[in-house]
């Protein structure tokens, strides 16, 4: 009669176990797992920043018969910089996760090949003590085949001691133009890794996805964030394969790179008037029309365990 007795135990240990390891995150200034569909007049987990002629959400897209979408549209007349176009934030924090949206930027190419427009999808926080929380996807629209993916950190108590690491694609060709990093300790300057640093450089080669344009149709974007780990990646267009771009692990000589305090989840649509894509130093025109970005959808999934570790560690 032991034996089942010791395999009961054994048992109610392992579901005690799941139920620990599965425990729901119930603190109130955190978003839940969610799916925006922007399929309504008004978005349901975010907020809208500026002028409402500046959105129309549940709108029918103007590139995909049958899909409702939010319009973020710019202004020729947004001042340039970060955030001064428009832009859509959670009502409240995210943290460690699996982060996805389904996009198409502007097409403008034809209409003015020059100019200078950022569609950013990213997370960014600033908390004294615990510094930036910055992780995003960006796309200088005059050429779409580009993608700009990376994170900003900082010094804990000083926002404007910046560090980055990045990586630039162009995914029409499966070119890594490159990766690096830059930092307040060595003057900002860019550097490379070490050749040898496997956890900073994987995936070392991508294969191009032929056609790829984020202009000419919806590609679904995300990153899954961890406190020692962030993968960047896209679905192939055509069989849904999640391809990894950037599977970052690596350290710098003065900094990790990978963010660690909660955050909030944002999509933003601006004028850079310094920031050229690396194919066309000339791009850095206002915009002379209001551009329209169509948003399908936008999903978070949170770590709890994992955050909730975090945070009782750092007596958040």
């Amino acid at each position: 009669m032991k034996k089942p007795i010791l395999l009961l135990s054994v048992i109610a240990l392992s579901l005690a176990s799941f139920v620990a390891s599965a425990q729901t995150d119930t603190d109130s200034r955190f978003m839940r797992p969610f799916t925006e569909e922007f399929d309504t007049s008004s978005p349901q987990f975010f907020s809208t920043g500026g002028s409402a002629l500046r959105y129309l959400c549940g709108v029918p897209s103007f590139t995909e018969k049958g899909t409702d979408v939010m319009l973020m549209r710019i202004s020729p007349s947004d001042p340039a910089g970060a955030g001064r176009g428009p832009e859509i934030a959670t009502h409240k924090s995210t943290h460690f996760g699996t982060y996805s949206a389904r996009i198409r930027v502007p097409d403008v190419k034809k209409v003015q090949p020059n100019v200078g427009a950022v569609v950013g999808y990213f997370t960014y926080r600033y908390s004294q003590g615990y510094g930036l929380s910055e992780i995003d996807f960006e796309w200088l629209i005059a050429d779409p085949r580009l993608i700009y993916i990376g994170t900003w950190t900082s010094d804990p108590n000083n926002v404007n001691n910046l560090q980055r690491v990045g990586r630039t694609i162009n995914l029409a060709t499966g070119q890594i133009l490159y990766t690096n990093y830059r930092s307040y300790h060595d003057g900002n300057r860019n550097h490379n890794f070490d050749p040898g640093d496997d956890a900073a450089l994987s995936p070392r080669t991508l294969a191009p996805i032929e056609g790829y344009d984020a202009s000419k149709s919806f590609y679904v974007y995300g990153f899954d964030w961890y406190p020692n780990r962030l993968t960047w990646w896209i679905e192939h267009p055509e069989t849904q394969e999640k391809i990894i771009l950037w599977d970052y692990q690596g350290s710098t000589p003065n900094f990790s790179g990978i963010p660690q305090p909660p955050t909030t989840y944002l999509l933003n649509f601006w004028h850079t008037n310094d920031w050229s894509v690396d194919t066309n130093p000339r791009s850095t025109e206002a915009p002379k029309y209001p551009y329209s970005l169509e948003i399908d959808w936008m999903k978070y999934e949170p770590y709890d365990a994992i955050n909730m570790e975090w945070r009782e560690k750092h007596n958040w």
